[in-house]
């Protein structure tokens, strides 16, 4: 199953992807959240209706499927040894010794955007914008200290995310994360998520494009931590609610560790892929992040 958000007449609906279609859920049923929280069998039952509106996916207007959050969104770090070390002497002497454990972060929800949305580029907050491709789960049920055994019947589905950095940022405020990677409308997610028994994620291929050229290629069973342990030692005394958003980590190929560097800049665009589950596409453009006038509110953020 293949579920997304599209705007239809300005309004944010749930939609199920068959082929070329898109088949628009009840509005009265909810948001992806509340459907996520009632569980596959109700969504399934609303699926089986016969007088379901269809929209082509060609001509859909498609949003970032998770548009309420209860919670910042959780992060990984450091989850594919490649990318540990390919840093390695580049943290501006913030090196740390690699972790036995899974690291973890968080981030604003302000800084979602949809899977074609074009990402902000603002020189006066940082100098230096980097990329960084991911594959993202959402959690469907409400769970807390689960084994690596019952992890995966906690995961609803997978979509990708792109995890826009700012790495100066993060270097300023002590190497830990949580301003470096918290710029408004900064990380596209989508472009749909994707349930579990529709992939075989292990042997996805994660992938991110940078004006046609190939700079981050990894497959998901290269993780340090598989995605049983991360849910195992995330919900360690941690209750996790349905809707909770868990992006899973970065492989090598980050612009800040390359010789030289790459950063992001005005008019590039970004491709990020894997194997099931589509494509993120995001220009970037010139923006001014840091003014004070017209801030959005979470629903026009998202």
């Amino acid at each position: 199953m293949r579920l997304c958000t599209v705007k239809v007449s300005g309004t944010p609906r749930v939609g199920l992807i068959e082929a070329d279609r898109i088949s628009l859920l009840p509005a009265e049923a909810g948001d992806m959240v509340a459907l996520i929280a009632q569980g596959r069998v109700a969504i399934d039952r609303l699926a089986a209706r016969g007088d379901l509106e269809a929209v082509p996916l060609v001509q859909a207007d498609l949003m970032a499927p998770i548009q309420r959050f209860g919670r910042d969104v959780l992060c990984t770090g450091w989850n594919y040894w490649d990318h540990f070390e390919e840093s390695r002497g580049k943290r501006e002497g913030q090196d740390v010794d690699r972790p036995k454990a899974p690291t973890f972060f968080t981030k604003s929800p302000s800084t979602i955007v949809g899977p074609y949305d074009d990402i902000g580029l603002d020189g006066h907050i940082s100098a230096k914008w980097d990329y960084e491709a991911e594959v993202a789960l959402v959690i469907g049920k409400r769970c807390r200290s689960v084994s690596q055994a019952e992890a995966p019947d906690c995961v609803f589905g997978y979509f990708l995310a792109n995890d826009v950095s700012q790495r100066d940022l993060q270097r300023r405020h002590g190497g830990q994360w949580l301003k470096g990677k918290s710029i408004d409308r900064t990380m596209p997610i989508g472009p749909w998520i994707v349930t579990p028994d529709e992939l075989d994620l292990p042997e996805a291929q994660l992938e991110l494009r940078l004006n046609g050229q190939v700079m981050q290629s990894a497959f998901v069973k290269q993780m340090a931590f598989p995605i049983a342990e991360l849910i195992a030692e995330l919900s360690f005394g941690m209750t996790l609610e349905p809707g909770d958003v868990l992006i899973t980590g970065t492989p090598s190929g980050i612009g800040n560790a390359r010789e030289p560097q790459v950063f992001l800049r005005a008019g590039d665009e970004m491709v990020v892929s894997a194997t099931g589950l589509g494509e993120l596409r995001n220009r970037v453009v010139s923006a001014n992040l840091h003014g004070t006038t017209d801030i959005p509110s979470m629903s026009e953020a998202l």
